[in-house]
């Protein structure tokens, strides 16, 4: 099909990703990380908005639904207009496993682009507590969602993390299969669309969620947010992204 790349093309061209991803310099790695932040947490924004409007069960329902379905523009504009997220980024193990990058070039690479994410997530929450945007219904939403994330047993929250990194990174490879704009946008929404609303927990979006909470007054410590969410969905994010779907592409496509 002269409109699309196969899979085993598509893992060519993650692998040749990965390769241009560990080699950036330290400076872009951060600032193209903040750059992610910053995109997912616009992602984070509207969702809250989308679900803040009272009502009953199924209207609850369908807001979550339309929340569900303005989240993906943050990993659209981390793809298509150029950023650098941890989470995508997790399919440097493709390159890795190709012996094109070192494991010292992924692990700098993910670090410093996590780093980069929670301090463009974080400057974004701060932004967004302080625009007058929050108040009523919207505050409320913003308030329990942080709480709520912050309250997640932690095998509960690794679970999540794994379920919901294995449909970031499909979007990611899914997006790579098409050859024009509206291909990749699409390939990117629908699985982007289905781990929101399915409730599944991604790191990056938690570093707008919760710091927006606690810069609003959720009762919500840092040690809570970091130690309770933040590390087991990053490992369960981890096990999705970096391991099964990169384990078994390059397994099935590439061995």
């Amino acid at each position: 099909m002269s409109g699309v790349n196969s899979p085993a093309e598509i893992a060519d061209i993650w692998i040749n990703n990965g390769v241009k991803k560990a080699n950036l310099k330290t400076g872009k790695m951060l600032v193209l990380g903040m750059l992610a932040g910053v995109f997912i947490g616009f992602g984070a924004h509207v969702f809250i908005l989308a679900t803040s409007a009272g009502g009953d069960a199924f209207q609850s329902m369908v807001a979550k639904l339309i929340g569900a379905a303005l989240f993906p523009v943050g990993l659209m504009l981390v793809i298509l207009c150029g950023a650098e997220l941890f989470t995508g980024n997790n399919l440097l193990t493709l390159a890795l496993m190709d012996k094109k990058i070192t494991a010292g070039q992924m692990l700098k690479n993910w670090c410093l682009v996590y780093i980069g994410n929670f301090i463009g997530s974080v400057v974004l929450a701060f932004l967004l507590a302080k625009s007058g945007l929050y108040t009523g219904a919207v505050w409320e939403k913003a308030m329990a969602v942080a709480v709520a994330k912050a309250s997640i047993p932690f095998m509960q929250a690794v679970i999540r993390g794994i379920a919901c990194n294995v449909l970031v990174v499909l979007a990611c490879w899914f997006q790579a299969g098409a050859k024009d704009l509206p291909g990749k946008i699409f390939g990117i929404w629908f699985p982007i669309m289905l781990f929101v609303f399915a409730g599944f927990e991604h790191s990056v979006a938690n570093m707008t969620y919760v710091p927006l909470g606690i810069f609003l007054g959720a009762d919500v410590s840092w040690g809570a947010f970091l130690l309770g969410n933040l590390v087991p969905v990053t490992i369960g994010n981890l096990i999705g992204g970096a391991v099964i779907i990169p384990f078994a592409y390059y397994y099935a496509y590439k061995k």
